[in-house]
């Protein structure tokens, strides 16, 4: 539930562990980021994958305070998933990849949805465009498709210029 989050948030890992009921609002479909790391407060939307999710968890969390990723064990609320999500990772066969690496891959796969920087900036709590662009990484498959438009875009406007094939 904590990877479903960061990936469909772009979180940071400790947003996400600080995260609590009263910062989810089901009606406006939106999370309350009110601790981040630039001391800046953000809305980011809920999608309907997330919202399934974070009710769930709502409607099981027993933690006094709110939060809604609380070890079972000590409980009290989650700071870090190092040693369980790497044991994910090894099963999945996942090599060279930090949880963090969850936040890039979000920013990504919204620039290769359409996504505009500006609002991949907004979602991410980037206070600079420069750090959001580090975050987004385009993969091979995108960029030649990308480039393959181009070919069916002057196909149709008839601006490919026939060249002789050489002879041999």
């Amino acid at each position: 539930d904590i990877v479903l989050v960061a990936l469909n948030t772009g979180l940071r890992k400790g947003e996400i562990f600080s995260l609590r009921k009263q910062d989810i609002d089901f009606d406006r479909t939106m999370l309350h980021i009110s601790d981040s790391k630039n001391n800046e407060s953000r809305d980011v939307p809920i999608n309907d994958t997330l919202h399934v999710t974070l009710k769930s968890l709502v409607d099981a969390a027993g933690d006094p305070q709110g939060y809604i990723f609380v070890n079972p064990q000590t409980k009290k609320p989650y700071d870090d998933v190092k040693k369980s999500f790497k044991t994910a990772l090894k099963k999945a066969g996942i090599e060279d990849f930090t949880f963090h690496d969850l936040r890039h891959t979000f920013a990504s796969h919204l620039v290769m949805t359409g996504t505009d920087l500006m609002t991949v900036r907004e979602l991410l709590g980037h206070k600079d465009i420069t750090m959001t662009m580090r975050y987004t990484h385009l993969s091979p498959d995108h960029k030649r498709l990308a480039v393959q438009t181009l070919e069916s875009a002057y196909k149709a406007e008839k601006k490919i210029i026939e060249l002789p094939v050489a002879e041999k």
